[in-house]
Order: structure tokens, then sequence, then C-alpha cells
């Protein structure tokens, strides 16, 4: 463990690289996937087998937080660590992305943006300073600046606007941020689909001087060609001693081609929320384990993979559990009495096909 944030590269493949983040709570190995604990919870699973399954960090999000049970309730019962009984590194999102997609009835300004709330419709508002107030109580390891995030396709003229008012509120976000010790502030790379405004959004995020970069705004509704052709503008353009973070990404084609072109982090509720609908990634692509023709199949899932959940369990028995479940084991107890928390599934390797799009980022 290290009494402060830092970053080192190992190792060099092309551009992709091998590395590690250094924090207080401790190491996270690089290229890494975060798995997304959304509301502090990464769903269907216990914190020690997230962690069994070798994970250095998860990720939470502000906006839910904020929302229930709140972010002052969570920092009198210790922070998010210790509520959520993971003592590893967390990484928050700033809560922008799901202000634009999930909210209801929200205006936008230059202080930031009021909403109506998903869950009861209670009014707030969301600005620079709140989201690092947020993630401050949270004592999150890893904080991100707040943002915009504009679907795609989207007009030059509006990748421009929001790209813009992101770095204002970058800098309205690194002022408020401070001085906290041993952990660390990213900044957003914006501008949709747009490689001139791209450039000028990392150039500029780059002079701020952040303790790592995200490349945000992506697979919301782009073609795979052209996410890759912005990872390619942006990286160039960011330090070499810093991590860079892809954001909303999970596929595992996706995350090969990102990592192969210098990404460092990822996250998505990809895995996760595959696995719970009985859907398996594996080297040969994609298997929908309700499928009536895996009724009668004793092959494994994978019979290569290094996963006993994987390589031990044939697809006739996971088809039997995934049809047969009670759909009130959807909640969190009915999961932890399960022989098996479905989820694993999800963690097999290969795919060659992206997501529509993604919900969490």
């Amino acid at each position: 463990m290290s009494a402060e944030f830092s970053f080192a590269v190992h190792a060099t493949d092309g551009r992709a690289r091998a590395g590690a983040i250094s924090t207080p709570r401790g190491m996270v190995r690089t290229p890494a996937f975060m798995p997304v604990g959304t509301a502090a919870t990464v769903k269907a699973m216990h914190p020690n087998a997230v962690r069994a399954l070798g994970y250095d960090i998860v990720l939470s999000n502000t906006y839910h937080l904020m929302l229930a049970p709140g972010a002052e309730r969570i920092a009198a019962l210790g922070g998010l660590h210790t509520f959520m009984n993971w003592p590893h590194p967390i990484l928050t999102d700033s809560g922008g992305f799901q202000v634009m997609s999930l909210a209801k009835l929200r205006k936008l300004t230059e202080r930031g943006v009021t909403f109506q709330s998903h869950i009861d419709g209670s009014r707030h508002e969301l600005t620079p300073e709140r989201s690092m107030e947020v993630q401050r109580l949270l004592g999150s390891d890893i904080q991100m600046q707040l943002d915009e995030c504009v679907r795609l396709p989207c007009s030059f003229e509006e990748s421009d606007r929001a790209m813009r008012l992101s770095l204002r509120w970058a800098e309205r976000s690194k002022a408020a941020f401070g001085d906290q010790p041993g952990r660390a502030l990213f900044g957003i790379v914006q501008g949709g689909v747009e490689k001139e405004l791209r450039a000028m959004s990392a150039r500029a995020l780059v002079e701020m001087n952040f303790h790592g970069y995200a490349i945000g705004g992506l697979a919301v509704g782009e073609p795979q060609a052209a996410m890759l052709e912005m990872i390619e503008t942006v990286v160039p353009h960011l330090p070499f001693d810093k991590p860079r973070y892809l954001m909303g990404v999970g596929t595992p084609d996706d995350l090969l081609q990102a990592m192969r072109r210098g990404v460092d982090m990822c996250d998505c509720v990809m895995p996760t929320r595959a696995g719970r609908h009985g859907l398996a990634f594996t080297r040969r692509g994609r298997l929908n384990l309700r499928n009536a023709r895996f009724a009668d199949d004793p092959r494994p899932v994978d019979p290569l993979s290094s996963s006993p959940v994987a390589r031990d369990y044939s697809r006739a028995y996971w088809r039997h559990l995934e049809i047969g479940r009670d759909p009130r084991d959807d909640g969190p107890d009915g999961n932890q009495s399960r022989l098996l928390p479905r989820p694993h599934v999800g963690r097999a390797a290969g795919d060659r096909r992206r997501a529509p799009g993604r919900l969490y980022r």
C-alpha cells in the first residue's frame, strides 16, 4: 500500500500497457475492469465473492447514493468502504450521466443541473461543488469531475457546447476537490464523435493537471468503430504516466480493443446484468443459457476456463437453475440462498458483438 495516490507503467506492448495504481487502500493492477456497484453493491454478489474473482476496485455512483440512503448518512456510518464492507479501492462516478439519462424534468444551467429523482420525484440540484462534496463524504479513493454527457448521434454544435461546459465544470470540480491526501480526481474528456473536439478537451484537461483522465460520452449509441476512433484520437494527448479510464464499456471485445489502444481502466454493468439473465460470454461467443437446446447438454460453459463456475457445471445444470428459479429470488436475500450466484457465468471470456448501449456509466 502507498500513503499517496500514484501510477506506474511496468510494461508495454504497442500502445497496450500493464501497470499499477497505488492507493492507501491497496493496489489496482492495470489494465483493470471495475465491477459496478451502483448503489453500494455489485448486484447478487457478496463483496468477498467479487474480491475472490480477482478484482482490486469497484465503482459506485454519486447520483444513486445521494438519493438513497444519502451521502451524509453514509458518512455518519463510517463511509462507503465500511458501509458496503469493501475495504479496497472504490471509484465513484460524478452522477452526471445518470442525471442526464434517468432523472425527470432536469434543467441544465451553467451552475449545474436541477432534476427530479427517478425514485420519488423529489427535487435536487447537482453542481460540480455538490458532486465533489458527496464524493468526499462517501470517502471514495478515485473521484470524477461532474460533466455533461450527450446522447449520440448529436450535432457538432451540441457536442461542442457540452464539451466546453464540461471543461468549465472540470475547473470547478478541481477547485472543490481541494486537498485530499491519498485520493485522486480524474478529468473527463468529452466531445462526442468529433476528433477536433476530443483533442481540444484532452489538451485542456491535461493543462489542469488531474491525477488521471477518463474518456466519457462513448458507448451511448455510436458504432464500435467510432468509439475506437475516438480512443485513438484522445490517447496521444494524455500523459503517459497517468491512468486512462474508458467509461461505461464492458463487452469482452470492447475491453480488448480499448486496452490494446492504451486504456488502463474500464467499467460496465454488463457482466452482472448478463449473468442475472442467463447470458454467458465464452471464447466462442455468447450462450443464452435459457435456450431449450441446452436442456440436455452435459458440456460445461467453457471447459478451458480458469473459473470453476464456467468449467465444472454443465450447461444443462445452468439452464435448470435459470428456468426453474423463483422470480422472487431476484431480491438480495433470494440470490444469497442459491447454490452458486449466476453473475459468475458472465465472467467467461470472449465476445465479438457489442452492447446496444449503457444504462450506468
